[in-house]
């Protein structure tokens, strides 16, 4: 386990872990006005299938759960008026030019992980550069859409299962999702969490090899939210401060440790994958079953031999390593059969050659002597002959 914890630091270390961390946090910076503009745009036209007041409970909600993360001043400085002032633009928003453009604008901060992600793994250079980004964007919306839905959820829930209830088991049911809700939530962002190391990787991982990571940086992260509040209490209470720039500055370090967090996770989870390497999916291991038993097999030759091959040799085999089967390189091309003896077809070894080569000599002058005849421009030296 420390093996893996070292491998971990150095790991992290050399693909430099706080750079990428602070580009993160400004990215994600400049990206939270675009992603209250999208969400809560999106929000004012699915709200209404959620009741009147959806909206409002959501806003409620954010900031509370903001208020347990980030520090007061942050939570009424930043968080509390950005939110304030997109439910003040409404639907307009987003229909407007610049709703588009904060699509690229809020995709940066997705952008950074996935880049993060892909070089912890070593396949950054996996993906096309523009498709990388590309897709980043369409990743950021997806998750835009998806927290559409998942919001007022989340914030309705509650209230909703609460109703459902019996009379006399309401007081009862309410204090049990109190008791549960912050959990639930962080195991849904863990989910979340899980799922970007998923789709990020060109060449993606099961589920579970990628849950420790997620672990890790949830963990990571409300350890270092903790720890920076009570520092941030400190500082303020002791009169050392910033000036107008201590807000900004405590949300860029929150920030910061988000991304920390996030670029740890996926280191853990690259050092995992070498230490154990991951067994080879259902489908690599039928294809090297298929390869395996192709090459044995007797009837080498056929449609079924050619589909097999094509089937082995397809661009979707991976070379993986610990695979239960090794997989066949797309690179290469197959081997050829083999038949009966182990001899592969078409070929001789030097002493095949020989003899072969031997008894053609021997039978050509076996009837060379049977039934002898001069050859053209010669003469019959026998005797009694005469000369053409």
């Amino acid at each position: 386990m420390w093996h893996v914890v070292a491998r971990t630091a150095v790991k992290a270390w050399g693909d430099s872990i706080f750079g990428k961390a602070a580009g993160a946090a400004f990215w994600q910076t400049l990206s939270l006005p675009p992603l209250l503009l999208g969400l809560l745009g999106m929000l004012g036209y699915i709200g209404d299938l959620f009741g009147p007041d959806t909206l409002e409970i959501i806003r409620s909600k954010i900031v509370t759960f903001s208020g347990t993360v980030f520090s007061e001043n942050v939570v009424g400085d930043i968080i509390g008026p950005t939110i304030d002032d997109m439910l003040a633009r409404g639907r307009a928003g987003i229909v407007s030019m610049s709703f588009v453009l904060s699509l690229w604008a809020g995709s940066s901060a997705i952008a950074t992980f996935v880049d993060a992600i892909c070089e912890a793994h070593g396949q950054l250079d996996h993906r096309n550069p523009i498709w990388q980004r590309i897709f980043a964007l369409l990743l950021y919306v997806a998750f835009l859409v998806l927290a559409a839905f998942t919001l007022p959820l989340v914030a309705l829930g509650p209230a909703l299962i609460t109703q459902m209830l019996p009379e006399s088991w309401r007081d009862t049911g309410a204090h049990l999702i109190d008791s549960f809700y912050y959990p639930a939530v962080f195991l849904l962002l863990l989910v979340g969490l899980t799922t970007l190391y998923k789709l990020a990787l060109p060449r993606t991982l099961p589920w579970h090899r990628l849950l420790g990571g997620a672990l890790l940086a949830g963990g990571f992260f409300l350890a270092a939210s903790m720890v920076l509040r009570r520092y941030l209490a400190w500082v303020t209470s002791t009169g050392y401060t910033y000036g107008a720039l201590a807000t900004p500055i405590a949300f860029l370090l929150f920030t910061f440790f988000l991304g920390f967090a996030v670029v740890l996770g996926a280191e853990f989870n690259a050092t995992i994958q070498e230490t154990w390497p991951a067994r080879a999916t259902r489908i690599e291991q039928v294809r090297g079953w298929i390869a395996t038993h192709a090459v044995d097999s007797e009837d080498a030759s056929g449609p079924l031999t050619t589909l097999t091959w094509k089937l082995v040799t397809g661009p979707m085999a991976l070379e993986r390593t610990g695979a239960a089967y090794p997989s066949v390189p797309v690179e290469a091309g197959p081997t050829p059969p083999r038949a009966e003896g182990g001899r592969i077809d078409g070929d001789s070894t030097d002493g095949e050659s020989t003899d072969r080569a031997h008894r053609a000599d021997t039978e050509h002058d076996a009837e060379s002597s049977e039934n002898p005849e001069p050859r053209a421009g010669s003469q019959d030296t026998r005797p009694g002959s005469t000369s053409a």
